[in-house]
C-alpha cells in the first residue's frame, strides 16, 4: 500500500510533459477569464487558484530536467556551441536585434509624431533614433575589429556612446516632463501590465548580469553595448511604473501616484546622465594613456 501511494504521488508530481503543457494552458485561460470578469472571490476562482498552483508546482519540478536537456542540446549543436563560446558573436547578434527593434520603433514614433504633431511622440522617436545610432556604430566596430585590437578606436566609440547617453537625456527629460506635468501616459489592462512587469524585470536583471559578465573581457565595445542595454532597461522601469499606477492605482492614492513617477523619472535621468559622464571621463583617461604610450614608443 505504501509503495502504491508513493507511486501515485510521483505520478502526480511528475506527470507526462504534454500534460504539464495542457495544465499550463488551462490555468492561463482560467486565470485570464477570472481576472477579466472580476470574479477573483468567486468559489470557482479558488478552484482555479488551486489548479494553477498545482500546474506551477509540477512545471517547477521539471526544471532540472529541462535544464539538462538544453545543456545537452547546446553541447551537441555546433551553432549553439559556437554562440555560447564566442562572446563577439553574441554581441553582434544582440546588436543586430536591438538595432532593428530601435530603428523600427523610431520610425513608428516618428510617423505618429508627424501625424499627431505631438512632442510626446517626437521625444520617443528621438530616444529610439539615438539608441539605434549608438548600436549601429558599435556594430560597425565589432565587425571591423576583434575585442583585443585597436584599443584607441574602441575607446573613442565608447566615449561617443557616453556623449549620446548625455544627449539622450534631453529626450528623456521631455518624456518625464510630459508624464508628470501634463499627465501623458499609456493605459493598459491589468493582465497586460503584469506581463509587462515580468518582461521588464527580466530584462533589467539580464542587463545587470550582462554588465558584470562582459566586464571580464576588458572590451570597451562590449561594455558600451551592455551599458546601453542597462540604460534602456532603466527607462523601461519608468514606463512600467506609470502603467502599473494607472492600472492598479486608486483615487485615494492620487498624491502617491503623482509623486512616484516624478521621483523615478529624476532617478532614471540622473542614473543615465551619470553613466554617460562616467563613460566620457573614463574614455578620455584611457585615450590619453594610449596616446602617451604611443608617443613614448615613437620617441624610442
Amino acid at each position: 500500500m505504501k509503495h502504491k501511494l508513493k507511486k501515485i504521488g510521483l505520478h502526480m508530481l511528475y506527470p507526462h510533459p504534454l500534460l504539464i503543457l495542457l495544465f499550463a494552458a488551462i490555468s492561463a485561460v482560467l486565470l485570464t477569464v477570472t481576472f477579466m470578469r472580476g470574479r477573483s472571490e468567486h468559489p470557482v476562482a479558488y478552484v482555479t487558484y488551486v489548479f494553477s498552483f498545482y500546474s506551477l508546482t509540477v512545471a517547477c519540478m521539471r526544471i532540472p530536467t529541462v535544464i539538462r536537456f538544453f545543456k545537452n542540446f547546446k553541447k551537441n549543436n555546433k551553432y549553439l556551441a559556437r554562440y555560447s563560446d564566442d562572446a563577439t558573436l553574441r554581441i553582434k547578434i544582440s546588436l543586430y536585434g536591438n538595432f532593428a527593434y530601435n530603428a523600427a520603433y523610431a520610425v513608428f514614433h516618428l510617423a505618429l509624431a508627424l501625424w499627431h504633431s505631438s512632442l510626446w511622440y517626437f521625444a520617443f522617436a528621438a530616444y529610439y533614433i539615438m539608441l539605434a545610432v549608438m548600436r549601429l556604430f558599435l556594430l560597425r566596430d565589432v565587425h571591423a575589429t576583434a575585442p583585443d585590437q585597436a584599443p584607441g578606436a574602441q575607446w573613442r566609440r565608447y566615449r561617443f556612446c557616453g556623449i549620446m547617453l548625455v544627449i539622450m537625456n534631453l529626450a528623456l527629460a521631455i518624456i518625464v516632463w510630459r508624464i508628470n506635468v501634463q499627465g501623458a501616459h499609456t493605459t493598459h489592462h491589468q493582465i497586460t501590465t503584469i506581463a509587462m512587469a515580468a518582461s521588464t524585470f527580466t530584462l533589467m536583471t539580464m542587463a545587470i548580469v550582462n554588465v558584470v559578465r562582459y566586464s571580464k573581457f576588458k572590451s570597451p565595445l562590449f561594455s558600451a553595448a551592455k551599458t546601453i542595454s542597462l540604460a534602456t532597461s532603466a527607462v523601461s522601469m519608468l514606463t512600467l511604473e506609470t502603467a502599473m499606477l494607472n492600472a492598479f492605482g486608486s483615487a485615494e492614492d492620487q498624491q502617491f501616484n503623482e509623486l512616484m513617477p516624478l521621483l523615478t523619472g529624476f532617478a532614471v535621468t540622473a542614473f543615465i546622465l551619470g553613466m554617460g559622464i562616467y563613460m566620457i571621463i573614463l574614455a578620455n583617461k584611457r585615450i590619453k594613456k594610449i596616446q602617451m604610450m604611443e608617443n613614448q614608443r615613437e620617441s624610442e
